[in-house]
């Protein structure tokens, strides 16, 4: 959900993941399977935002039902909730140790959540310094958060409102403001502060996956879709960015699929002066190569194997080699080059080439790469891309990603 910026502004990663609760709550399987009244209004509370009337109950709910993954996981996030308004670093502190430590008991009883999963990842080594380093941003941020937080809306309105007028360029304020509109269905509103949120920080993917929902219950299913793709190409990285486009395809029955290409290459590099270079055995049949796939795999292992020099002079601010988008893209044009006299009308053709070439002629080679060939490598690389090539992003996915590969 979050750009690499937040991960050294914990109320920014917590508040803004624990505004998901609205999006992300249990189904509502779970109420309807309650008998114990107090558990019933407990998980009600927890729907209907009323964080600080909601915590007591589920403490005590953990404490009867200490196995329950539902309770436990529900508990664990309403004690997060509460680093997002605690003015005492110390107890936020004390709030993050001993929710992650709930959220890790109730993994361990079957939950399985995707908010679970990027609190447990984000909740690690996070530094507390706040909203903004303005006091009277901060402080109003988080009055505004425990206003929402015990279901006083109009006042976490005012509270985000306020900080916004502080500080203009604050995300969260206008993203905050549109969460609450959402919560309250005034959805045409919340839009408009998600448009304000977005128009503050476009490379961020929270406000355009929010306006999506609300989009969503709007029925404008359309209009939702072509946000969750801007939430994509935002933080493509992003487990809560993918999931929130992977919900909007299935409830509009849309089936996502990234080109169809396999490279049977690998290359591992040992040391500097030592690679290794492997193919899939399925290409080294022996026979006459007339799919072209052995030397232009081959072709892709040597230019590969070759880059370590290269990247120096393409990347002279890094002292340390990585694979990176430049390598792969010159790789896969090698293995481009080395069929090149191969019409395209050729039904022996490798397949994953004749993809290839169809993504180099459109100009996506590099989209592609970055959306679906991802490594720890290549992804160091997004930010720039993006930057100069948004739109290159969006149409690979809407060419290929929302047609099921492009065909």
């Amino acid at each position: 959900m979050r750009t690499s910026n937040l991960l050294h502004h914990s109320p920014k990663i917590f508040a803004t993941l624990l505004f998901g609760f609205l999006l992300l709550t249990p189904s509502p399987a779970v109420f309807a399977a309650q008998d114990d009244e107090e558990r019933r209004r407990a998980f009600q509370l927890f729907k209907d935002a009323k964080h600080t009337e909601a915590l007591p109950l589920f403490e005590k709910l953990a404490a009867t039902y200490p196995n329950d993954p539902d309770v436990i996981e529900t508990f664990g996030l309403l004690v997060m909730t509460q680093t997002a308004y605690l003015k005492d670093p110390a107890a936020r502190k004390q709030a993050r140790v001993r929710g992650r430590e709930l959220l890790l008991r109730a993994q361990k009883l079957g939950a399985n959540s995707t908010l679970l999963k990027v609190m447990l990842e984000r909740a690690v080594d996070v530094d507390d310094s706040g909203f903004s380093m303005k006091k009277e941003v901060d402080d109003a941020m988080r009055e505004g958060e425990g206003a929402f937080a015990s279901g006083n809306f109009p006042k976490a309105i005012e509270m985000y409102q306020r900080a916004l007028l502080l500080d203009p360029t604050l995300y969260e304020a206008a993203l905050f403001t549109g969460d609450v509109y959402f919560k309250t269905a005034d959805q045409q509103k919340a839009g408009e502060w998600f448009a304000r949120a977005i128009a503050i920080n476009p490379d961020r993917e929270t406000a355009y996956r929010y306006w999506g929902d609300a989009l969503m219950k709007q029925g404008r299913v359309t209009e939702a879709g072509d946000k969750f793709v801007e939430s994509f190409i935002a933080e493509p990285y992003n487990r809560l960015a993918r999931t929130g486009f992977l919900n909007w395809a299935d409830k509009v029955h849309v089936t996502l699929a990234h080109a169809k290409v396999d490279v049977p290459a690998n290359v591992k590099r040992k040391d500097d002066k030592n690679t290794t270079i492997t193919l899939d055995a399925s290409i080294l049949s022996g026979k006459d190569d007339k799919s072209g796939a052995a030397a232009a795999w081959m072709m892709y292992g040597i230019i590969r194997a070759g880059w370590q020099s290269e990247f120096a002079k393409q990347y002279p601010d890094e002292k340390t080699y990585r694979h990176s988008l430049k390598e792969e893209a010159a790789a896969l044009r090698g293995a481009l080059e080395a069929v090149k006299d191969q019409k395209a009308d050729d039904k022996n053709l490798d397949p994953s080439l004749q993809v290839l070439r169809k993504l180099e002629k459109d100009g996506l080679l590099e989209a592609f790469i970055l959306l679906a060939l991802p490594d720890e490598g290549i992804v160091k690389d997004f930010a720039a891309y993006r930057k100069t090539n948004i739109e290159n992003l969006r149409r690979y996915v809407k060419q290929y990603v929302l047609t099921g590969g492009g065909e």
